[in-house]
């Protein structure tokens, strides 16, 4: 019972950090195409931790759930370092996208690749008592691992695709008047 009450209150972390991030990311953007767009990219970097945890053949615990909502804070900035690099007072097009993704290429993957490798001792069991933090190192791996290719091209696809929706209803704005 004591364990299903920690699950439940971990569980709704996670969903306080999500709704953190995206208050956050539409405060500092102030678009909400963007803060959808980033919170569909840290969703689908959860998605990959349980992918992780499940082709590894562990369970998600508390202390996978842990890393999980770690995960979520680690894509984020992530993410922020990508938007940054856009200017937001000119129009998106796909230039743009690959030259932000250029800037930003080293940071994203060298802060991905740091915590991954600092994890990697305990996702394989090697220190003492490395066991209890399996799931939470498996779990942050596997996000971070996935979140690279995510943030640099999945995040730029759906800015690039909303920028267009966004031309279009302008295009027929214009055409009605």
């Amino acid at each position: 019972a004591e364990q299903q009450k920690s699950f439940t209150d971990l569980s709704i972390v996670f969903a306080s950090a999500l709704l953190l991030v995206a208050l956050l990311l539409t405060i500092l953007y102030e678009r909400i195409a963007w803060t959808l767009a980033a919170i569909a990219t840290v969703l689908l970097s959860a998605s990959a931790v349980l992918a992780g945890l499940w082709i590894t053949g562990l369970e998600l615990n508390i202390s996978a759930l842990m890393g999980l909502t770690m995960v979520v804070g680690m894509v984020t900035e992530l993410v922020i370092f990508y938007l940054a690099e856009i200017d937001r007072d000119r129009p998106i097009d796909a230039g743009m996208l690959r030259e932000a993704g250029r800037k930003r290429l080293r940071p994203i993957i060298m802060s991905a690749l740091i915590a991954i490798l600092t994890l990697a001792p305990l996702a394989l069991g090697l220190s003492r008592g490395a066991g209890l933090q399996q799931p939470l190192a498996t779990a942050i791996i596997f996000g971070l691992t996935a979140a690279v290719p995510l943030v640099l091209l999945f995040l730029p696809t759906l800015l690039l695709l909303e920028w267009a929706r966004v031309g279009e209803t302008l295009t027929d704005i214009e055409a009605d008047a």
